[in-house]
């Protein structure tokens, strides 16, 4: 089963910072930003809801996968939503994403260092590590460890697509729920057996806690907190997780 469409309230509750350039909501796992070729429910379809006495709905300034919860940055016009590209270009906004990992490393904090290319022509947007890819690099440091798991806060420094997912699995420890990168999914693939998204319960365990964005210079960075969702408390608090 799908995730249902938000109604105006449901976004409207999921507003984390609102001003005149740009909105930060919290997205639900499980929903994807655009409408897909077979439509369904999008977060996009929302975002009229989302104006807030402006003459047109906020746009996307960024991506955020189907099944990862936390930060979206929204542009509310034109030109904000041009300034805020740049940034995310030319990666001046820091981003932390929370996720709880199988096994885990045996350091505190280190860096992965892993270029990315296509995995084939079929699944254009599936990645894999790849020296002759495009260069992707990842700071991760251990917040909690607990039942064969840990929980760390990733940094992307570069922004490839499904970067952490695959970043996590090539250094042994995937990501919790993953179903394209994670160890169910690999044992999958090497019995040939074909790949069936899994729709309903939210389950990949990633989550984007935190957005820093400079907006002007002449004051600080705007920065926002997405509450961890769910579907991640039962696995964090086994990471010693307080609930915060």
């Amino acid at each position: 089963m799908d995730t249902p469409q938000l109604s105006a309230e449901d976004i409207q509750a999921r507003v984390l910072h609102r001003d005149g350039l740009m909105l930060v909501i919290d997205k639900p796992a499980g929903l994807p930003v655009h409408r897909g070729p077979k439509g369904g429910a999008n977060l996009e379809d929302s975002f009229d809801a989302l104006r807030f006495g402006l003459p047109r709905p906020p746009v996307l300034a960024h991506r955020l996968d189907r099944d990862t919860s936390g930060c979206l940055v929204l542009g509310r016009h034109r030109k904000a939503t041009a300034s805020l590209g740049l940034l995310f270009k030319h990666g001046k906004i820091d981003k932390t994403y929370w996720a709880v990992v199988e096994g885990g490393p045996l350091e505190d904090a280190g860096v992965i260092d892993i270029p990315l290319g296509r995995l084939n022509a079929e699944r254009g947007w599936w990645q894999k590590p790849d020296p002759e890819g495009q260069p992707a690099l990842t700071n991760w440091t251990v917040l909690g460890r607990g039942d064969g798991l840990t929980w760390l806060a990733l940094e992307p420094v570069t922004g490839r697509t499904h970067q952490l997912r695959v970043h996590c699995a090539a250094s042994g420890w995937p990501i919790v729920g993953d179903n394209i990168y994670g160890t169910q999914a690999s044992l999958r693939r090497l019995r040939n057996e074909p790949f069936v998204p899994r729709f309903g319960e939210p389950s990949l365990h990633l989550h984007a806690r935190e957005i820093v964005i400079p907006l002007s210079k002449n004051k600080p960075p705007v920065r926002v907190v997405a509450p961890a969702p769910s579907h991640l408390h039962e696995r964090l608090k086994a990471c010693s997780w307080n609930g915060e």
